[in-house]
């Protein structure tokens, strides 16, 4: 049987796309904003872009635009597409699902014929989730101006260097990182598809679903301070270890999030000395909430930060964003339009709630992953959920674009 149009060239693109930050001993991806693997799938998205005489161009924030069509002549246009980094050891499928799927959903439309009456645009956010510099959406958020660039330089990674050397270093000019309304403007709609990160379409019985608003979350930092000593001659009544005090903190902030319907997650600890037999004179937590409700957040923090506090230690925002709704009257008409798909709010943030809180018309599908799992590599979905996606995307850029 000859495959649908388009079908058969994900297949293609998602197999060149594999390998690249691939693990072969944990399975999972570690693609990071400007390393060499970051470098080898920007120059997979340009050759891609180039196969298809697609015009592309970079922002300011660097996130790359393939564009089919003039939209500074006859835009703004409909832009299609995701990210292509990971966190550490995530799945195959959070991000490059809706790259690839955009490039496919582009070629059903040409092979079809389709001539489009607006501009359409396949996109490639970088540093969306923030796994090196510690801010989500970076590329997303320095674009629209919600993050500002002297920050984003200033941002360091685990080894203490900067963003703007870590660009340098990639070749890249870190001066040039600042918000760039010009290319907000050449956005007429967005539509993000995603690997769903939850069990919604399982239980469901259905392989796509409509995006309708993204859950409030942030990320706060904590500071607990100690004192170093010897862990073998220190006594455990003189001892004052930043561990303990951190340990307590990361049951109290799941004892809270559950008191109060929400979740909260301690990923990522820094230690210092971090040796085995010394004594932790401080210990770094980062802490992800997030919740129905930007109340219920709040209840979450103000009940942890007294915790925090009472163990002498400092709570720092480091990302916020509230409730975002995606453009109602899209939401349903992708609904409409794909059959009366499913409306699904999520819990994770992503690039098209960026846009949607800088006043760009967004919204997202999601494609069914049959494990529920997602930010490791157990995420997953299936071939013919895939193809699911590219279809019902081809057919929104039809509607949109025609």
């Amino acid at each position: 049987m000859t495959e649908a149009p388009g079908l058969a060239g994900f297949d293609a693109l998602w197999t060149a796309l594999e390998p690249i930050g691939r693990d072969d001993r944990s399975g999972g991806y570690r693609r990071f904003a400007w390393t060499a693997e970051d470098a080898a799938l920007r120059e997979w998205f340009a050759g891609e872009a180039t196969t298809r005489g697609l015009d592309l161009t970079e922002d300011r924030a660097g996130n790359q635009w393939a564009w089919w069509g003039d939209p500074d002549a006859d835009g703004p246009g409909v832009v299609i597409g995701s990210h292509l980094d990971s966190v550490p050891d995530g799945g195959a499928f959070d991000g490059p699902l809706g790259v690839v799927s955009s490039l496919a959903a582009l070629d059903a439309l040409r092979d079809r014929g389709f001539r489009p009456a607006k501009p359409i645009a396949v996109v490639n956010f970088g540093d969306e989730e923030g796994a090196r510099f510690g801010i989500a959406c970076a590329g997303s958020r320095i674009l629209t101006g919600a993050l500002d660039p002297d920050r984003a330089r200033s941002l360091t990674d685990r080894d203490s260097t900067t963003l703007a050397e870590a660009m340098r270093a990639a070749g890249r000019c870190p001066d040039d990182l600042g918000a760039d309304p010009d290319t907000v403007r050449r956005i007429g709609a967005f539509v993000e598809l995603h690997v769903e990160q939850g069990r919604g379409l399982i239980d469901l019985g259905r392989p796509v679903a409509v995006g309708t608003a993204i859950r409030p979350h942030g990320r706060w930092r904590i500071d607990l301070r100690g004192e170093a000593n010897h862990a073998g001659t220190t006594p455990m009544s003189d001892r004052s270890d930043a561990m303990v005090a951190a340990a307590s903190v990361v049951l109290e902030a799941e004892a809270t999030a559950t008191r109060n319907d929400g979740v909260a997650t301690c990923g990522k600890l820094e230690v210092v000395p971090n040796g085995v037999n010394a004594i932790p004179s401080h210990v770094r937590v980062w802490l992800d909430v997030r919740a129905e409700s930007s109340d219920q957040v709040e209840s979450i923090l103000s009940d942890l930060r007294e915790f925090v506090e009472w163990h002498g230690g400092t709570m720092t925002n480091e990302s916020w964003t509230d409730v975002t709704r995606f453009d109602p009257h899209l939401a349903h008409d992708l609904s409409t339009l794909l059959g009366d798909a499913p409306l699904l709010d999520t819990g994770a943030g992503h690039d098209a709630g960026v846009l949607a809180s800088a006043g760009v018309p967004a919204a997202m599908l999601f494609v069914r992953n049959p494990t529920g799992v997602s930010h490791s590599p157990a995420e997953f979905a299936e071939r013919d959920d895939c193809h699911a996606g590219v279809v019902a995307l081809t057919r929104v850029v039809e509607q949109l674009a025609g």
